[in-house]
């Protein structure tokens, strides 16, 4: 005799509809997935049979929750933190992490430090799925559903736990070119008569640069003709002699050896250390324990 437990949907299908709701769309879902809108729409479809209710109102430009699909929503999330919870079990018990690992970061830190270090995190722990996602913008982990985002910069968000990983700064430099050309500025003042290379990448405030030097914060206002959302296209002109810009030393130190790059106004920096940010709700994983162990390490060693 067939009993509910025997139609009891699967954790896939419940994975695919929280995506849904999610991105609030079956197609930004299947796009998400790398899958089909016909495969969400069928593993949808199959969830609603198993559980025998309806749970979206379909538009067409969006879906929405019907209240059982609120009821729903509620009981997905805990089976499969459930499931979670006992693949981590296991994982401690058997010191392998298993399961879905999904972190995000900014674009250039990202690419050029995260994503080298995600490569060596799966070949360590084989047994890990790992999606590494990067955006220059601010990230809702929860609403978004990721699990860790590796974050430069100490505006932290209070509503989640954050991990010091390792210290870094940003320092002001130019080509010595531009120095040679504009001269070399000896107080914060004269920025404003140079060609400052302005960032606006997330939140940070545009045309700004907040410093600490001497003991103290300093605010200075600046500009210059050339600005961008993309830090690594403002380093490029700085190299060609465009102008003064403020970088982290992840990615200005070996130009600075190099000479490519001069530090101006030595006594003035800005803090930008690396932090993990993850939710109260996997603060016990053991997949994500083990994942922050190894970025402790692998920070670790590279600022050493």
């Amino acid at each position: 005799m067939n009993t509910l437990r025997d139609q009891w949907p699967l954790a896939k299908d419940l994975h695919v509809f929280l995506t849904v709701i999610r991105k609030q769309s079956f197609a930004a879902a299947a796009e998400e997935l790398g899958v089909s809108p016909a495969y969400i729409s069928k593993r949808i479809r199959l969830l609603e049979e198993a559980l025998n209710a309806r749970l979206f109102h379909r538009t067409s430009r969006r879906c929405s929750l019907t209240g059982d699909g609120e009821l729903v929503e509620r009981g997905a999330v805990q089976i499969l933190d459930d499931m979670d919870s006992l693949f981590d079990t296991l994982s401690t018990a058997r010191q392998s992490p298993h399961g879905l690992l999904h972190i995000c970061s900014s674009f250039g830190f990202g690419r050029n430090h995260v994503a080298p270090a995600v490569a060596m995190l799966a070949e360590q722990f084989p047994e890990l799925e790992i999606r590494f996602d990067v955006f220059d913008r601010v990230v809702d982990i929860v609403g978004e559903g990721f699990d860790l985002e590796i974050r430069v910069g100490d505006d932290l968000p209070g509503q989640h736990i954050s991990r010091h990983l390792v210290s870094n700064q940003r320092v002001l430099c130019a080509a010595p070119d531009y120095l040679k050309r504009r001269g070399t500025p000896t107080r914060l003042d004269q920025l404003a008569e140079h060609d400052c290379l302005v960032i606006k990448e997330r939140n940070n405030a545009f045309g700004v640069w907040d410093l600490q030097g001497n003991g103290h914060a300093e605010t200075v206002r600046i500009n210059g003709p050339l600005s961008s959302n993309n830090g690594e296209i403002v380093l490029q002109w700085a190299l060609h002699g465009r102008g003064i810009l403020l970088r982290s030393m992840w990615d200005v130190g070996p130009l600075l050896k190099q000479k490519k790059l001069v530090r101006v106004l030595d006594d003035y920096s800005q803090s930008a250390d690396v932090w993990a940010v993850y939710s109260t709700r996997v603060a016990n994983s053991a997949k994500l324990r083990v994942c922050l162990e190894f970025f402790e390490q692998h920070f670790g060693r590279m600022d050493g």
